[in-house]
């Protein structure tokens, strides 16, 4: 059974049309054309509960306008979504309590105030007991390293503190589906890390169903085994993160150190060189060719250690955003 339910899911926004000068000034103001720009177009997929599924795409794609549509934030033009059993847009009190929306760009905690204090507000809007929310307080603020930073004014706190007692404010009522809009956005590695591991340990204890989008791709690869990717507000791709490396990337790296130095112009007639740095060479290969450029190269040249990788995931998926095709 579904947790979340996404059948042709559609948003198109008009935008007037206004012609230049004085003239097109006049004719805007008495009579408006309107030209349909269309977020999302007839979107469709499925999540079953407790997965952490990334969702994918490059600016303007329409994660967003997505994400707003499964919160019940903004009506779908056209086609079905059922989130939890609710349909979204009606945004009843019950099905509130099952989902929680973190945006990386957005902040829910009061500024001035200790962190506790906007805790404490949440606490009173969801009907959290006293005695929950410190259990509640005290078992998420452990699992985020957070201990004696929530009395402390939230613009005191560090950006990467600041952004854990935000999902600490969002998971207060321990809601049953995430939808994470950049959770870690402008965090540094270290902050970035420990997001990602609350996270994974936060779906673990409690079988949240995670939707996750970032531009950091080490988010995506450390938590989601199946990716969505949307472009230009179609969905191109639903699947495995590993069948989308297979898929999209039917080559490999082999990453060589020679004995002695060797010439990019030699080492062409072993493949497509990336680089060359002292001994060092780096060559991407088909992958129907790779048994044999290794053993000519290990045969014909002097190797000291070689090694076969996949093409990174930022540069598989920026190949594919670029043709626009699957």
């Amino acid at each position: 059974m579904s947790i979340i339910i996404a059948q042709n899911l559609s948003k198109s926004y008009p935008v007037a049309i206004k012609e230049p000068g004085f003239q097109g000034t006049i004719s805007h103001f008495f009579r408006r054309t309107y030209r349909q720009i269309r977020a999302v177009q007839d979107v469709s997929f499925e999540i079953t509960p407790g997965e952490i599924v990334g969702f994918l795409g490059p600016n303007g794609a329409g994660k967003t306008t997505t994400l707003k549509m499964l919160t019940g934030l903004i009506h779908p033009t056209s086609g079905n979504v059922r989130v939890a059993g609710h349909i979204p847009f009606r945004r009843q009190e019950s099905f509130l309590q099952k989902i929680t929306l973190v945006m990386g760009q957005k902040q829910q905690l009061i500024w001035d105030l200790p962190a506790l204090d906007s805790l404490k507000i949440n606490a009173a809007v969801y009907g959290i007991s006293d005695r929950e929310l410190w259990e509640r307080v005290g078992e998420l603020s452990e699992m985020l390293s957070l201990d004696g930073k929530l009395v402390q004014p939230v613009r005191k706190l560090s950006l990467g503190e600041r952004m854990k007692a935000e999902l600490l404010a969002a998971l207060l009522h321990r809601p049953q589906v995430l939808f994470l809009d950049e959770p870690t956005l402008g965090l540094d590695v270290n902050a970035q890390v420990s997001v990602r591991e609350f996270l994974r340990q936060y779906n673990q204890r409690y079988g949240a169903t995670v939707l996750l989008t970032s531009h950091y791709m080490a988010d995506i690869t450390a938590l989601c085994e199946r990716v969505l990717m949307i472009h230009q507000g179609t969905l191109m791709y639903d699947g495995s993160l590993d069948g989308l490396l297979e898929r999209f990337a039917p080559y490999r790296e082999i990453h060589v150190e020679f004995a002695e130095p060797i010439s990019k112009e030699k080492l062409r007639f072993y493949g497509d060189v990336k680089h060359v740095e002292g001994r060092s060479a780096c060559f991407i290969v088909a992958q129907e060719q790779l048994t044999g450029v290794v053993s000519r190269l290990l045969s014909e040249l002097e190797v000291i250690d070689l090694t076969v990788t996949e093409p990174p995931v930022e540069e598989v998926i920026g190949r594919v955003f670029a043709a626009g095709v699957v």
